[in-house]
């Protein structure tokens, strides 16, 4: 940090500080309800654009496979072609032997050609009944794909619309927010954020509201309660933890 922005810092006073961390909580609560006002649909949206790069992997492997399949099919059925060729060229040669070692031979090399042929039908038939599965696995995937496409252009739109239609305000509220940051030193900056975080309804900073703590609503000793209208100091809630103002300070920031 410069030291101009420290210097400036330090001449600001603790109730302006107050002032302007209440300031800073109304600010951010109703970026707060912008958002809530979007509500589940930017998760909607994220979830479902994640289903949609799943089933359009899925669909990818699912084709590869079927391509995959069929190339399989494919060789076998060069392979049978193959073996046929070599049986009835190995046939021809048995008319034309001239012994019985060379006779077993050929019918031997004819044996193992008709299983190779036997094995590659059998294979077919298993590769033929996987592209069937798996084109209806295909096909399954491809209906969910279209209608998860729908949802989730319908889920855009919806949330398209409600950001065109609070993008500008947020934006305000964001450089309001920004310009009353700068009015507060870190350390204090950062214990706004860590109690906003922590806090189930974002506040970190709530009023005196008769007698109590604006944030759990436990009881203030009229001490404390004396401390706080004085604007002399930052005090805690010591039950939760927030920052407390004073109710006139309050109706003086909103002003």
């Amino acid at each position: 940090m410069s030291e101009k922005k420290v210097s400036e810092q330090q001449e600001i006073s603790v109730e302006e500080r107050l002032k302007a961390l209440y300031e800073l909580q109304t600010v951010v609560s109703e970026i707060d309800k912008i958002k809530t006002l979007r509500g589940e649909l930017p998760l909607e949206v994220q979830d479902l654009e994640d289903e949609v790069t799943g089933l359009q992997t899925r669909i990818e492997k699912i084709t590869k496979e079927i391509v995959d399949l069929a190339k399989n099919v494919s060789d076998r059925k060069n392979t049978i072609e193959e073996a046929r060729l070599k049986i009835a060229k190995n046939t021809e040669q048995q008319n034309n032997v001239r012994n019985n070692r060379e006779y077993d031979f050929l019918s031997k090399e004819i044996e193992f050609h008709t299983l190779e042929i036997q094995l590659c039908e059998k294979n077919i038939v298993e590769f033929t009944d996987a592209i069937r599965i798996k084109k209806v696995d295909l096909s399954n995937a491809e209906a969910k794909l279209a209608d998860r496409l729908l949802d989730l252009e319908q889920k855009k739109s919806e949330l398209d619309e409600i950001i065109a239609e609070t993008k500008q305000e947020e934006e305000q509220m964001r450089a309001k927010a920004k310009g009353l940051e700068s009015k507060i030193e870190q350390r204090l900056l950062a214990a706004f954020k860590r109690i906003r975080k922590n806090a189930r309804n974002g506040l970190a900073v709530v009023s005196v509201e008769r007698d109590a703590c604006g944030g759990c609503f436990n009881k203030i000793p009229p001490q404390r309660q004396l401390d706080i209208r004085q604007r002399k100091k930052v005090i805690v809630c010591e039950y939760c933890g927030r920052v407390m103002v004073d109710h006139d300070l309050a109706e003086k920031a909103l002003s």
